[in-house]
């Protein structure tokens, strides 16, 4: 069993084990959540699953153009222009 200390700014540092466990790194959001187990208030903890699924999927669009201003520029004018 770990054991938390918080400071006068409320503020915890968790032993690196937990962390390890939950998956939790420098800089991620955690969430508490309240539930009553047997009459008592328990908290449960898990990381913040980031939505990026996204993230990179229309890079084999743009993987063959240039990403030079004047060269985005040229084509939006082209565009615009057929």
């Amino acid at each position: 069993m770990a054991t938390i200390k918080i400071t006068s700014k409320r503020q915890a540092t968790f032993p690196s084990e937990l962390c390890g466990d939950l998956g939790i790194e420098p800089g991620d959001q955690v969430i508490l959540e309240p539930l009553e187990i047997e009459g008592r208030k328990v908290w449960t903890i898990h990381r913040v699953e980031e939505d990026d699924e996204w993230f990179g999927s229309l890079s084999k669009y743009a993987s063959s153009k240039s990403h030079d201003m004047d060269d985005i520029r040229t084509s939006i004018i082209k565009r615009r222009l057929s």
